[in-house]
């Protein structure tokens, strides 16, 4: 058979050089949100300031929804005499005074000291790492504060996330509409907060601020429960503890549903409880979680450290031998439990293990304004230097617009 003149072939034929081809970004309608609103980042601002400055500058509007804000704060060009540099063990996060976080509307997201905000709650929440990138100073973006004599020169570099999102597409918010977006402000403490003994020239500071986004979906859908959030608030606890003491101490009125509940004690001079392996300087032997009275938890200390190595991995391992503070940790795998401090999740529905943005919801705890949470020791621990105590919450509390959304919206 021949072919006529001019006709092309299955050897000859093909697509034209440079022609456009369709597009297969695109999902057809149906199903979850997530589906079709692809992960997205954009910069926010780029900034340089002094120790004992403040930022506070404009965000700009990303097309989505924002899921949380990367903070990336580098100290450079420090310079060094002579001086033995030291750092007290909440540095470097300490650098951060105040954090405050607030929605549009001024509802407070995250409100409290740098080292609780931008260390404990990345932590402790799983809503931004999880197992070995929980602890912030695991990041690779991490760098350990120089500290000693020369060539140490105070200089560092550390990386935190402020988040929204609580499970996966839950608790975000809107970044499009660039007249209502979120207020970031963060006070930056002194230089003699950061360091009990600094060089001839302290650093300066430059802070990047990113957002993580979820594209606007290219199909007629919204994500689960708008309007919900979830806030992490810094908040002291009534009445300050004594050593041996008998004490009923009561957290804050809350009124959400409570993802997980982080308690730090620190002593009168405002530096957390120290602790040696085995022995937790501070603590009750068997502390008591009561909600409206009832004991909800009356356990060995040391099991609910237990428990929280296995929902989080934290402590678990080599990691048991404490962490007084994240310079002293830099790097440090696995991921030890900061000394003075202890939390109980309520994100394990799906497991023993707490999955970070994978979880239902469905043990959340669910309180009111009514509600009272109180910590019982009997007694408390007696070996504490600085007395009297104080036991600080900083409690993940899912506020929802409407019924909560439990279960896996996501899929």
């Amino acid at each position: 058979m021949t072919t006529p003149a001019g006709a092309a072939t299955s050897a000859t034929s093909g697509t034209v050089a440079g022609r456009p081809q369709p597009q297969t970004t695109a999902e057809p309608a149906g199903g979850p949100f997530v589906r079709h609103a692809p992960d997205g980042r954009r910069a926010m601002y780029t900034t340089t300031t002094g120790f004992g400055g403040f930022v506070a500058s404009p965000m700009v509007s990303s097309p989505g929804w924002n899921k949380g804000y990367r903070v990336l704060v580098n100290g450079t060009t420090g310079v060094n005499g002579t001086n033995t540099i030291a750092v007290p063990a909440d540095a470097p996060y300490n650098l951060m005074q105040l954090v405050q976080m607030k929605d549009a509307f001024g509802t407070q997201l995250l409100t409290g000291p740098g080292y609780n905000i931008a260390y404990e709650v990345p932590l402790y929440s799983g809503q931004f790492g999880t197992d070995l990138m929980r602890a912030p100073q695991n990041s690779p973006q991490y760098t350990t504060l120089a500290t000693g004599t020369t060539p140490a020169d105070g200089t560092f570099q550390f990386s935190t996330y402020f988040p929204f999102e609580f499970a996966k597409g839950y608790g975000v918010i809107s970044g499009a509409n660039a007249a209502l977006l979120p207020v970031l402000q963060i006070n930056y403490a002194p230089s003699t907060t950061v360091y009990t003994v600094g060089g001839s020239t302290v650093p300066a500071l430059t802070t990047t601020v990113d957002s993580d986004f979820y594209w606007l979906p290219n199909v007629p859908t919204d994500p689960p429960g708008i309007g919900t959030t979830c806030q992490w608030i810094f908040q002291p606890c009534n009445p300050t503890i004594s050593a041996s003491g008998s004490t009923i101490v009561q957290l804050p009125r809350l009124g959400g549903y409570l993802t997980m509940m982080i308690l730090e004690l620190r002593g009168s001079t405002g530096l957390r409880i120290t602790e040696v392996v085995g022995t937790d300087y501070g603590w009750p032997l068997r502390p008591k979680i009561l909600v409206d009275g009832v004991p909800l938890i009356d356990s060995l200390f040391t099991t609910m450290q237990e428990d929280l190595a296995i929902s989080t991995g934290i402590g678990a391992g080599a990691a048991h031998t404490l962490s007084a503070g994240a310079a002293v940790n830099a790097g440090t795998i696995p991921v030890p439990r900061p000394a003075g401090t202890m939390a109980i999740s309520r994100k394990t529905s799906l497991a023993q293990r707490d999955f970070g943005l994978l979880d239902t919801g469905e043990i959340f705890l669910s309180t009111n304004p009514g509600t009272q949470i109180e910590i019982a020791g009997y007694p408390w621990g007696a070996t504490v230097a600085n007395t009297p105590n104080t036991l600080n919450a900083i409690v993940g509390q899912v506020v929802p617009s409407g019924a909560l959304i439990q279960g896996l919206p996501e899929v």
